[in-house]
C-alpha cells in the first residue's frame, strides 16, 4: 500500500523510523526467546510420547501456549514491518517531492557555455568545466557518498542484519547462586576413613576419621568495550539496542568458554574440565565404539557414588554418533526421518562448540558445582574521558562478574575418545 501524500495525512519523520526500527529489535528478541521455549516443550512433549505412550495435557498446554505467543509475536513483527516500510516510502516520496532541480549534463553545460555560443565553426574552443559538476553523479547523505544515484532513493531494509549467534548451554547444567564479596569460599571433605564395624554389647565402638580442606573461589570479571559517535547514538536508535544485545552476546559466549575450559591462571575461571576427574574404564568392552565409552564414563561417575545428569559433546561427535549404524545399514539412534531427542543412555546430551572435538565430559552437574553471580551483566555508556570528549564520542562498555565453585571434582569425568579408543 503506497502511504498518503495529502496534506491532511498525519506527518512523518526520521524519528518514527528509529522508533519503529527499536520495537522491531526488541520484538525479534523476545520471538527467539519464544521459539526456545517452544523448542523445549516440543523436545518435553516428543520425550513424553517416546517414553510414555502419550503427552501430559499440562506438557500439551505449555506446548499450545507457547505456538499462541509465538505467533502473536510474529503477527506483531509484520505489523511492525509493514508500517517500517510505509514510513520509509512516504519520507521518500516527500523528499522527491520537494527535490532540487538535477544537475546539468556536461552536454548542456557545453552547449550553454559562452565559448560555444560565440564559436563560428571554425578552429577549436576550450571550454572550462568544473570537476566538482563533472563528478557529482552519486547522491550523498550528510557527509557520506551514496551508492545510488542522486535521484533515485535506496531502499532501506529495516532492522540490522546479525550474524548467527551459539546457543549456550552450559549455565543451565550448573546450579545457580548469589554473592555479595569478591570471594567465594567452601569447606570440602577430602579424607574419610570409615572404620564402622559389627560391635559386641559392651564392646568398644571403633573410631573414623575424617579431614576437611577450605576451598575458595575467586570472582572473576569478564568485559569489552565498544567505541560509538554520539550522533550514530542519537540517530539511530536501533543501534543502540543493537549494540547492547551483542554485547551481551559476546559476554556470554566467553562465560560459556570460562565456565566449561577455563584454566584458573590469571584472571580466568577454573573451569568443569580441568577440574573434571580423568576418564578410567572399569573394562573394555568388546569393539568398544564412543557410544560405549560414554557408558563407560557414566559408570565411573555412578561407581564415584554420584547419578549422572547430563553428557556435553561437540556437535560433530554427537552427528558421528547419531549416524553409527549396525551391519544391516540401520541406525543405532533414534529414527532419522522421524528425528529423536538429543538422549543417551537415558541422559540428555548437551551441544556445544565450546569443547573440543574428540573430547567429552559427563558429570552429575548441578551437585558437582555451583555458579554465583557477583553482577549481572551491566551496560555502561561514557563520555567522560577526554578523548570520546573531544572527539564527540561515546564509550559503550558491557561486563559481568561470577565465580565458578566445584565441589565434587569426582561428580565430573573428562576424555577424549582417541585416547579412550
Amino acid at each position: 500500500m503506497k502511504p498518503s501524500l495529502d496534506a491532511a495525512a498525519p506527518a512523518v519523520t526520521p524519528d518514527d523510523i528509529g522508533a519503529i526500527t527499536k520495537q522491531l529489535g526488541a520484538i525479534e528478541t523476545q520471538m527467539k526467546a519464544a521459539a526456545d521455549v517452544v523448542k523445549k516443550n516440543g523436545e518435553t512433549l516428543q520425550s513424553e510420547m517416546k517414553n510414555l505412550g502419550a503427552a501430559t495435557s499440562e506438557t500439551k498446554t505449555k506446548v499450545d501456549d507457547a505456538l499462541l505467543k509465538h505467533g502473536d509475536l510474529a503477527k506483531q513483527h509484520g505489523d511492525l514491518a509493514a508500517r517500517l516500510t510505509e514510513v520509509e516510502q512516504s519520507l521518500a516520496a516527500r523528499r522527491t517531492e520537494t527535490a532540487p532541480a538535477s544537475e546539468k549534463s556536461i552536454g548542456e553545460m557545453f552547449v550553454e557555455s559562452e565559448a560555444f555560443k560565440t564559436f563560428k565553426g571554425k578552429g577549436s574552443i576550450r571550454v572550462p568545466m568544473n570537476r566538482a559538476d563533472i563528478t557529482n553523479v552519486t547522491g550523498t547523505v550528510g557527509s557520506n557518498t551514496s551508492s545510488s544515484n542522486s535521484l533515485v532513493v535506496a531502499q532501506r531494509v529495516p532492522g540490522v542484519v546479525t550474524p548467527a549467534e551459539r546457543t549456550m548451554t552450559i549455565r543451565d547444567l550448573l546450579a545457580p547462586g548469589q554473592t555479595g564479596t569478591g570471594m567465594v569460599e567452601y569447606v570440602q571433605e577430602t579424607g574419610f576413613t570409615n572404620n564402622a564395624a559389627a560391635v559386641t554389647e559392651g564392646g568398644t565402638k571403633p573410631s573414623s576419621d575424617l579431614t576437611f580442606e577450605l576451598k575458595n573461589a575467586p570472582v572473576r570479571t569478564i568485559a569489552t568495550l565498544f567505541k560509538a559517535s554520539r550522533q550514530i547514538l542519537d540517530d539511530a536508535p536501533a543501534l543502540r539496542s543493537y549494540i547492547d544485545a551483542r554485547a551481551r552476546y559476546g559476554l556470554r559466549y566467553v562465560e560459556e568458554a570460562e565456565f566449561l575450559n577455563g584454566d584458573g591462571t590469571g584472571a580466568h575461571i577454573k573451569g568443569l574440565v580441568p577440574y573434571a576427574t580423568a576418564f578410567n574404564a572399569a573394562f573394555v568392552p568388546t569393539s568398544q565404539s564412543n557410544i560405549d565409552v560414554i557408558r563407560l564414563a557414566i559408570l565411573q561417575v555412578m561407581l564415584a557414588e554420584w547419578p549422572a545428569t547430563g553428557i556435553v559433546l561437540h556437535p560433530t561427535d554427537w552427528a558421528k554418533m547419531q549416524l553409527t549404524k549396525d551391519s544391516q545399514l540401520r541406525y543405532i539412534i533414534g529414527n532419522p526421518q522421524d528425528g529423536n531427542a538429543p538422549r543417551l543412555w537415558n541422559l540428555p546430551v548437551v551441544e556445544t562448540q565450546s569443547l573440543t572435538v574428540d573430547n567429552f565430559l559427563v558429570g552429575a552437574f548441578k551437585m558437582a558445582a555451583q555458579i554465583f553471580d557477583r553482577m549481572e551483566i551491566e551496560i555502561l555508556l561514557s563520555t567522560e574521558n577526554s578523548t570520546d570528549f573531544e572527539k564527540n564520542m561515546v564509550t559503550i562498555r558491557a561486563e559481568e562478574r561470577a565465580a565458578l565453585a566445584v565441589y565434587r571434582p569426582e561428580a565430573l569425568v573428562t576424555g577424549t575418545f582417541a585416547a579412550a579408543t
